[in-house]
């Protein structure tokens, strides 16, 4: 498996000297970030949508190679509920697109309490190009079924695997050749980190889910005390091993 490990977002002020030195400035902070992390999730996608000339930007001041994947707007997954995709799919994908060969998945997460909605889990699948990874968060039990997993699997989307409290809130699908994690919060101490035994646990399940040089993309949600940070080096070491 090949591993990117990162965090959900890098602009947090509670990140000040915990994980941003005082004397790098906070216009600094995507570039400091970039030098620790291959990726990043970025989780203000989700609240507002920037400009393509935002991407832009990020994508010039990051090194050659690194990822930034994208959480998609909640006008498509929370208002809308996926009804009527065409326009903020297509608005979404134009603005992506000044990432150009950074853009890495684009996350679907959908609200606590929707249920499953199979056909219009297709219907907005299929308006994604075949070159743009898919992972897809659902958060209601209504959708382990068959029906959403066959969904899933026919446009190679990734079901994301979330952990919450140290327990999985996920099935353990593989429906892609390629993998997405998020790690919400740990059970750990001080909250909210992970142990290092529920860490490793994840590692040796991941590597056997994705053997050889299948991509693996890992996120900590944990932003709290800067925890994220600190479990996604532990991560990263862990998976290394593999």
């Amino acid at each position: 498996m090949r591993t990117l490990i990162g965090t959900s977002g890098w602009q947090y002020r509670h990140w000040r000297d915990a994980f941003y030195p005082p004397d790098v400035p906070q216009g600094q902070w995507l570039e400091h970030y970039a030098a620790r992390f291959g990726t990043v999730e970025s989780n203000a996608t989700f609240y507002r949508l920037p400009a393509k000339e935002t991407f832009e930007q990020w994508r010039a001041r990051t090194p050659d190679g690194f990822v930034f994947a994208v959480k998609a707007s909640r006008y498509l997954t929370h208002v809308r509920r996926l009804r009527d995709p065409a326009e903020p799919v297509r608005r979404m994908l134009d603005a992506f697109a000044g990432l150009g060969d950074k853009l890495g998945p684009v996350l679907l997460q959908f609200p606590p309490r929707m249920p499953a909605d199979p056909s219009r889990l297709d219907l907005v699948l299929g308006m994604f190009p075949a070159d743009v990874r898919v992972a897809v968060e659902p958060r209601d039990a209504s959708w382990w079924t068959d029906d959403v997993r066959e969904v899933l699997t026919s446009h190679g989307a990734a079901l994301c695997w979330a952990d919450r409290g140290g327990t999985e809130a996920t099935p353990l699908w593989r429906t892609a050749d390629w993998g997405y994690l998020r790690f919400h919060e740990g059970d750990g101490h001080p909250w909210p980190r992970y142990t290092e035994g529920r860490l490793k646990d994840w590692a040796d399940r991941v590597a056997d889910t994705w053997p050889g040089s299948a991509p693996v993309y890992a996120y900590f949600n944990n932003d709290q005390s800067g925890a994220a940070v600190l479990d996604a080096e532990t991560f990263t070491r862990l998976t290394d091993r593999h």
